[in-house]
This record gives structure tokens, C-alpha cells and sequence, in this order.
């Protein structure tokens, strides 16, 4: 079994890929998005998914075999919030990670009842649209400990050999207030900057000591009031190992840069 690479990818706002006008501006995500499985060894026989969209007070899998659907956005047409994406869950390899996280000595509970979030749904379905690939979701921990996200990455890290595709999905801009406001395009691409030379860097402690570091990058705090959507990239760069990082692609929607990267 080849190693599988991670991935960080911004998933964009909402449900994006359902909305005809949404589509238009964000061609470049779409085309890309549909892209990645040309990145891979062989088609994998599990994703595990780190979604921004799902934090717990401790790190937790999703374990139904049949995860439903979670409509976690507001003031979208009627017809998003009757979207589905069938894929199946994978309850095994759930088990798996919850006995990765205790070997290092990280709890980790289990939710039979968390389904597919816009950041689950949306990039994996571009990925994967006849939804028959199995996912598990891992969620953050809402303490927001950067350096413990990046140990939970290390801890599922021989997931990749085992033929786990694990991706983190959030968005290297999150500001509510700032989307769609000349401002914060300069911010965006400053902080964007910021976590491509970390991720790129070949040193992996240096790689990740910048991204623990990451409050003291050029405009952070503006880019992302509160981290969610940073930490998943945490996960997926303690997963790489010490295979290096580089940009997969950036696309400007809203007036801010979304980056998305590949490690190994």
C-alpha cells in the first residue's frame, strides 16, 4: 500500500456548488476540488475529514455507518437545506482512530449521530460525487490548542499507510465580517503567505512551530478572529510527517484568498 498524502483545502462559503451564481465565482475551487483524486496513489478506501464546522469539548469520531446531513448555514435558498450527499460512514476505521488517539494518550469519544457539514459535503463531493467513498469525521477540540492539534495529526498519521486519504477542510481566511470588503484582501493574502512558507518549509518542526506560532503572522487575528477554520490544517500537517508541504492552488472569492495545500 502506497503512503497517501494530506490535504488542507478551503471549502468556501456555504453550499456553494448548489447555487448557480456561487458556481460562477467559485470556477476555480470547482475545477480543482474535482482535480484531486489525479493527485493520489489509488483510490482510497476511507477519508477521514477535519472539518472547521465540528468542534467537542474533547476530540471525537463520527460512528454511524449512515452520517446525515447538517445544514449549519443561514440565509440560503430553500432548496440547500434539502441537499444530500449518501455516502456511507465507516465505522471501523472510526474505531481506529479513537485507538491512535489513546496510544497517544489523547481522549477521544464517539458521536453516532454527527453528519456531513458544507465542509464535508461540498469539497468531498466535488471529489467523489456519486457519494460512494466512506467517510469518518474527527472533530477539533474547542480548547483551540494549536500544538495538540498538530499531536493528533501525528497520532493518526499511519492511517496514511493503510490506505486513509485524511483532509482537513476549513478555509485559510475566516472572517465573517471581513468577506466581500476591499480591505481585507491584502489580509488574506498576508496571512495566506504566511502559512504557505510554513507549510513548505522542509523542516517539519520548524513547519510546525510556525503554524503553533500562527497569532504572530502578518495580519492573523483579522483573518481569523477565532481558529476553527485554521485548525484542521494543524491536523493535516502533523499527519504529513516530515513530507513537506506545498500550495495546491488559490482562488479569490469574496474579495479574499482561500488557500489549499497538499503534504507528500
Amino acid at each position: 500500500m502506497t503512503r497517501f498524502p494530506t490535504f488542507f483545502l478551503s471549502h468556501g462559503g456555504g453550499p456553494w456548488p448548489f447555487m448557480e451564481d456561487r458556481r460562477v465565482q467559485y470556477a476555480k475551487t470547482a475545477q480543482e476540488f474535482g482535480r484531486l483524486p489525479q493527485l493520489l496513489p489509488e483510490r482510497p478506501k476511507a477519508v477521514l475529514v477535519i472539518t472547521g464546522h465540528w468542534e467537542a469539548d474533547a476530540f471525537t469520531v463520527s460512528t454511524s455507518p449512515h452520517p446525515p446531513m447538517v445544514y449549519d448555514y443561514y440565509g440560503f435558498p430553500e432548496h440547500t437545506y434539502h441537499l444530500k450527499y449518501p455516502a456511507p460512514g465507516n465505522p471501523e476505521l472510526a474505531a481506529e482512530v479513537k485507538a491512535l488517539l489513546a496510544r497517544a494518550g489523547l481522549d477521544c469519544g464517539e458521536d453516532p449521530n454527527q453528519g456531513f457539514d458544507h465542509g464535508t459535503f461540498v469539497p468531498l463531493g466535488l471529489m467523489y460525487p456519486n457519494a460512494d467513498m466512506p467517510i469518518v469525521l474527527l472533530s477539533l477540540k474547542s480548547s483551540y490548542d494549536a500544538a495538540e492539534h498538530i499531536k493528533v495529526g501525528q497520532a493518526i498519521a499511519p492511517l496514511r499507510d493503510t490506505g486513509i486519504l485524511i483532509v482537513g477542510s476549513g478555509l485559510t481566511y475566516h472572517n465573517m465580517r471581513g468577506f466581500n470588503r476591499p480591505e481585507s484582501k491584502p489580509v488574506s493574502y498576508d496571512f495566506e503567505a504566511y502559512l504557505n512558507e510554513a507549510i513548505s518549509n522542509p523542516d517539519a518542526a520548524r513547519r510546525n512551530a510556525m503554524l503553533v506560532d500562527w497569532e504572530n503572522a502578518p495580519s492573523a487575528r483579522l483573518a481569523h478572529p477565532r481558529e476553527d477554520h485554521l485548525l484542521p490544517l494543524m491536523v493535516a500537517a502533523g499527519a504529513a510527517d516530515s513530507d513537506v508541504g506545498r500550495r495546491v492552488f488559490v482562488d479569490e472569492v469574496a474579495n479574499v484568498a482561500m488557500g489549499s495545500y497538499v503534504f507528500g
